[in-house]
């Protein structure tokens, strides 16, 4: 459990007002992975939502949040919370002068690359991410000598210093697009070979000629669900709707009804009609869904990402009063402008014109 804030003090009408908002949204989350959130643990967490808030207000900041953090933080303290694409626009366009980007330490370089006037923070530095972690600038550079005619295509989920090697960023919602664009048959895409692997069987079903190769790494949520879990399910839950993120293998790919990124699954359960869904992605998504629509039935399936649990409302707060220098995220000009430069080619590809600031993906 949180503790109460220790440097301000809050009436008990303050209190119990600020408890009861957290439980008209925190009453929904069932999932699993989840505490059952109830009226006392609201008031327990009431005074450190309360201090954040005013904390923003006062050094004009904004708490960004992705969808598999913690609940208490997406809806008790989060200005917005989505995908990490997303987010970083959504901070670029209120031009906050400090941003906390709950979430893992290659969303916030996303950030600081959009917002470089900003000052930019994590709460835990240790928020690492399998996937960029998985690739380094200087071996990119390697992996592009062995492929010198090759459209170099990074995914959002790397970091500065690989974006900054690529000639053109790509999300899960608009990879396919841009892929199918290029001009190059060959396409180098790190750092995921598992969303390397359904980009060449999507290639393949629009019948496009393209060469995918790849770096080897791979996200530790996505990379291990085991396909019979589906047919269990659908045994069980007939009428059962699978949902799955292109970072997972193709045997579960192959056997999702639908597949697509973070917000792309939101969208297709809030929209679909069916007795039952099963999410093959981090646990925090469900959560999100078990808020924002809770006539939604979820069978178990989900799984925890321990970076992005690193995240808590005790270290924003702490961030929020005095970040460490680790916790600050520091680009070099050159690196950041090279970075910049793939996600601009991205929005060119895309949308078919140059990025304009405030339009997503």
């Amino acid at each position: 459990m949180v503790s109460a804030a220790e440097n301000r003090n809050y009436s008990e009408a303050q209190i119990e007002a600020e408890a009861e908002r957290l439980l008209a949204k925190l009453m929904h989350v069932e999932c699993e992975a989840s505490r059952s959130w109830n009226i006392e643990e609201c008031r327990e967490i009431a005074p450190l939502t309360l201090e954040i808030n005013d904390l923003k207000k006062e050094k004009g900041a904004v708490v960004l949040a992705h969808s598999y953090v913690e609940p208490e933080i997406v809806y008790g303290v989060a200005d917005f919370a989505g995908d990490s694409y997303m987010l970083s626009l959504k901070a670029k366009q209120s031009g906050a002068k400090s941003i906390v980007f709950s979430g893992v330490v290659f969303m916030a370089e996303t950030a600081k690359i959009l917002s470089p006037e900003s000052e930019v923070v994590v709460p835990d530095r240790a928020s690492g991410c399998s996937l960029a972690d998985s690739l380094t600038g200087e071996q990119l550079r390697e992996l592009k000598k062995q492929y010198p005619d090759a459209a170099v295509v990074c995914y959002i989920n790397s970091t500065a210093e690989v974006k900054a090697e690529c000639d053109v960023c790509v999300t899960s919602s608009n990879v396919y697009k841009i892929v199918a664009s290029l001009p190059q048959k060959q396409i180098l895409f790190v750092p995921d070979k598992l969303m390397a692997e359904n980009i060449r069987v999507e290639m393949k079903k629009l019948g496009i000629d393209k060469e995918i190769v790849s770096s080897d790494g791979t996200c530790i949520v996505h990379d291990d669900f085991d396909p019979t879990i589906i047919a269990d399910a659908r045994g069980k839950f007939p009428g059962l709707k699978v949902v799955s993120h292109p970072e997972c293998t193709l045997n579960i790919t192959e056997k999702s009804d639908y597949v697509g990124s973070t917000g792309g699954m939101m969208q297709y359960v809030k929209a679909t009609e069916a007795p039952y869904f099963m999410m093959l992605t981090e646990c925090g998504l469900v959560e999100r869904i078990e808020v924002e629509a809770p006539e939604k039935r979820f069978i178990s399936g989900c799984k925890l990402c321990p970076y992005m649990k690193m995240n808590s409302l005790q270290k924003i707060r702490d961030v929020l009063i005095a970040p460490r220098e680790d916790q600050v995220i520091e680009l070099e000009e050159d690196l950041r402008l090279k970075a910049l430069h793939s996600i601009d080619r991205m929005f060119e590809i895309a949308e078919g014109a140059p990025h304009q600031p405030g339009k997503g993906c």
